[in-house]
């Protein structure tokens, strides 16, 4: 991630406050809603200048708020009706963290992938790190099963 994201000792030292937590909840949900209307920019007004996205079993990373609309321009295009129904959230002073089951179909070149024009449903987490800094978001950190998002489109 960034410079600003600390370590996990540094990030359990931090004090949570209503304030902040209320910050960071709120962040989300405009992040959310942007996400869900696909408002390019209200996402990318969410995400501090030296955001980073992350697919972590891939190793595919996209840096900066260009990097962000690149990856969110790439992602809508392969799943343009994507659907999250949210599961779990934890929300504090380090960010959020979301397990969401994620739906779609892929129509587009995704991780180097063809489009199959298969349907896809995947359970994801998505660590959403918070720059106190900032007072925005430094990107997402994505983590989902590879073997069955693979399993499913090549069905």
């Amino acid at each position: 991630m960034t410079t600003d994201s600390p370590g996990a000792r540094a990030q359990l030292a931090q004090k949570v406050t209503t304030e902040l937590y209320d910050a960071v909840k709120r962040l989300w949900i405009k992040h959310s809603k942007a996400e869900d209307a696909r408002d390019l920019d209200g996402l990318i007004a969410t995400l501090a200048e030296d955001c980073v996205y992350e697919i972590v079993p891939t190793g595919q990373r996209w840096e900066g708020h260009d990097g962000a609309r690149e990856f969110y321009t790439t992602f809508l295009t392969a799943f343009p009706n994507v659907h999250f129904d949210l599961r779990d959230i934890v929300i504090g002073p380090q960010g959020v963290i979301e397990v969401t089951q994620m739906s779609g179909t892929h129509r587009g070149v995704w991780a180097g992938l063809e489009p199959t024009r298969k349907k896809v449903s995947v359970l994801i987490v998505i660590h959403f790190p918070w720059s106190s800094t900032a007072g925005k978001f430094v990107g997402e950190k994505i983590y989902f099963d590879t073997a069955e998002f693979t399993k499913q489109l090549s069905e």
